[in-house]
């Protein structure tokens, strides 16, 4: 059925490709009563003349845009994590099975779907993304220029700021044992380590600039741990929220919730499952650290529970543990419009 029209298809899977795409296109009963291929520039119109359906479609690079794309046409479009499409994969593996298993996956009641993201939440997302980069870059960039010098007998402390005090220091010091050539190449290593450092400040403050004027990233901003990176990096990420029942779903989607492995009715917890999003399931750990450090607990309701859990485990557990509960506030303000974190005194018993 390569070239006819789309008829009587009520669900379409898509198997993307970088120039060619394969679909399935299934009735309402589930049965596949049509296959396509086109090339990209043809998929589009493809969609914007067939009749209003279902599209099921994998989560990887470009679904996002194809997705925003077929709403447009007044189609329902679902993306798919992957590892939850390989079950319907019938027999050997091909682009046109592999978009058969998509459709049928698409209409299970129970799928787990990724969140169709705005084309400013993928903005956000792109500037988080640069900069981690660059931040990553840096630090290999830092840890290379020291082993270099290790090798002419040269420590440095580690450290962002005291390589960046001892460098200069170490260029300019004529008695240590560094090479003519060895200062040079250190020289513009240290050149390239202050470029990087400008690029990271301008996304930095562009970033920031966002959550000043987000009012969604403001209200998250009075979260105890939550500043403009990581009220940002959940707007693009998680969005208004709605996609989760809960605040414990949002936690568990982050990764900050037990794995489980219970069987015969005994139930056994184990460490966090790290699932879902890394970086920022990171920036959350590092904002409920710094809480942990700083908070001033006879200030905030949140710190008699961190001095409770304190006293019964270890402060890493304490920090995760931390780190979900600034995870389900966030939620409760994504959901509820004008809502904020609200300071209260601990209650004294």
């Amino acid at each position: 059925m390569a070239n006819r029209e789309p008829t009587n298809v009520a669900v379409y899977g898509v198997d993307l490709g970088k120039n060619v795409f394969h679909i399935a296109g299934a009735d309402a009963d589930g049965a596949i009563i049509g296959n396509w291929k086109f090339r990209r520039d043809k998929l589009l119109q493809f969609f914007r003349e067939a009749q209003p359906a279902l599209i099921g479609m994998e989560a990887c690079p470009g679904s996002q845009w194809l997705a925003r794309h077929l709403q447009t046409f007044g189609h329902r479009v679902r993306i798919i994590p992957a590892q939850f499409v390989k079950p319907y994969v019938k027999s050997n593996k091909n682009d046109v099975i592999d978009a058969a298993a998509i459709a049928e996956a698409v209409t299970r009641p129970t799928m787990r779907f990724v969140e169709i993201k705005t084309e400013t939440q993928a903005e956000l997302q792109a500037l988080h993304r640069i900069r981690d980069r660059m931040v990553t870059g840096r630090t290999r960039l830092i840890c290379q220029m020291r082993a270099l010098c290790i090798e002419f007998g040269v420590a440095i402390h580690q450290g962002v700021g005291k390589f960046k005090a001892d460098m200069p220091r170490v260029l300019a010091n004529e008695e240590n044992d560094l090479t003519p050539m060895m200062r040079r190449l250190l020289g513009d290593l240290f050149g390239d380590l202050r470029h990087l450092e400008e690029r990271i400040t301008e996304v930095t403050r562009e970033i920031e600039a966002n959550a000043a004027q987000d009012e969604r990233s403001r209200r998250l901003m009075t979260v105890p741990g939550i500043g403009p990176l990581i009220a940002t990096a959940i707007l693009a990420s998680a969005g208004d929220g709605r996609q989760f029942r809960t605040a414990r779903d949002m936690a568990a989607w982050l990764g900050l919730v037990p794995r489980q492995h219970s069987t015969g009715g005994k139930t056994t917890l184990l460490g966090i499952s790290r699932r879902g999003n890394r970086y920022l399931r990171r920036l959350l750990i590092h904002g409920a650290r710094s809480c942990v450090i700083h908070l001033d607990r006879s200030r905030d309701r949140l710190g008699a529970w961190i001095d409770t859990l304190q006293k019964r485990m270890h402060i890493n557990k304490v920090t995760v543990a931390l780190a979900a509960k600034i995870a389900r506030v966030a939620w409760v303000i994504l959901n509820r419009p004008g809502a904020t974190y609200e300071r209260r005194d601990p209650t004294v018993a």
